[in-house]
């Protein structure tokens, strides 16, 4: 069940932040569940990428490569 909140900003923040949220098709609402989401989620996500890195420790290229290769695209 969402729960309605009140918060306090500086009135031309707040009509600079409608004007750019309404540029990209959505609400302050709408990017404020998603910042609370990310907000909440960030240990998690940290913890996975800890994990990630852990796992990729014992990655070998099988050998070094040269610049050129490094920084090809």
């Amino acid at each position: 069940m969402a729960k309605n909140i009140t918060l306090s900003a500086d009135d031309f923040l707040l009509r600079r932040a409608r004007e750019k949220a309404r540029q990209e098709n959505t609400s302050l609402n709408q990017l404020f569940r998603g910042w609370v989401k990310k907000y909440v989620n960030r240990d998690n996500i940290d913890a996975e990428y800890d994990a990630l890195m852990e796992n990729l420790m014992d990655v070998k290229a099988g050998r070094k490569f040269s610049r050129d290769e490094m920084n090809e695209r």
